[in-house]
């Protein structure tokens, strides 16, 4: 028999969204026939994002060809990849006047780049429109086919994110269709090609602290520069119960550790998601010298 979910504690609680920049960006994704991960993942985030003015943006489509057993983005067949996307993604970002955008996509395992092209075109749509605008990109991890995953690092994105989303003793249980290891490569890949790699984890979902740890230290031997870590939200009965919510005084330990290892911003809290704060990160390490300790 499944056990009623208990109510979240205090310090999960949200306002409603609201006000007049919240209400701008909605009627902008709506007019321009476009996704975000805002929307389609529930973020509890969206009322501060795009009250702010900012949204993360999802490409190719709103149906994943994975069904992994955290996420509320739909799988099932996806539609035909839309060639216009890359432009009006492009237009919104200008008519936002965005200095910093992420642009994110579901898993397009159909497609035999896996969408890598399509990234890289709307990279450069961005860049031509709004050429002081800084683009950070999560994508999935492509299969791990490297022909692809060079597609995106030629486009040369300010950031390239992929999340690990969890740890290796979970992977089997939270995404079935993904492989730790190969998320790890995909960040040492981007690395080795000059780029700033960020990457994501969420907590709650069973893990011990020493695997959390161990995670974050396994980024760093990768070279990872910026970290986001979030409490896991069940979205549905369906989707992987919530083991436990994570305290803000763990979260911010967390933080702290994972500075100490080198990392060189680390957003950590009950609410994080991977797109939290992200211009942040990218400003610290413009500001800062970059000289990381070695991954060993």
């Amino acid at each position: 028999m499944r056990i009623r979910e208990k109510r979240h504690p205090r310090w999960m609680k949200v306002p409603l969204p609201a006000g007049r920049s919240f209400q701008n960006v909605r009627k902008l994704v709506q007019s321009n026939h476009l996704h975000t991960v805002c929307q389609s993942a529930h973020c509890p985030n969206i009322g501060e994002c795009w009250g702010n003015g900012t949204a993360t943006f999802m490409i190719l489509g709103d149906r994943c060809t994975r069904n992994c057993r955290f996420c509320n983005i739909q799988s099932g067949a996806p539609a035909p990849v839309d060639p216009d996307e890359p432009k009006r993604v492009a237009a919104a970002v200008k008519t936002l006047n965005l200095n910093y955008a992420v642009i994110t996509s579901v898993t397009r395992d159909d497609l035999p780049d896996g969408g890598a092209a399509h990234f890289a075109e709307t990279i450069r749509e961005i860049k031509k429109l709004s050429p002081d605008c800084r683009v950070e990109v999560l994508i999935p991890d492509l299969q791990g086919k490297i022909e692809a995953l060079n597609i995106v690092f030629d486009a040369a994105p300010d950031v390239l994110n992929h999340n690990l989303e969890t740890v290796p003793s979970l992977y089997r249980q939270v995404r079935p269709g993904a492989d730790f290891q190969r998320s790890l490569t995909v960040l040492k890949l981007a690395k080795e090609n000059g780029l700033l790699t960020k990457s994501g984890l969420m907590v709650g979902l069973g893990e011990e602290l020493r695997e959390v740890l161990g995670a974050m230290s396994q980024l760093r031997r990768v070279g990872c520069d910026f970290l986001t870590i979030g409490q896991y939200l069940q979205p549905s009965a369906e989707h992987l119960p919530i083991a436990r919510y994570v305290t803000p005084a763990e979260f911010a330990n967390l933080e702290k550790q994972g500075e100490e290892m080198g990392f060189v911003r680390v957003e950590a809290g009950p609410l994080v998601r991977s797109s939290y704060h992200a211009a942040l990160g990218f400003q610290l390490s413009e500001s800062a010298e970059m000289s990381y300790p070695s991954p060993s």
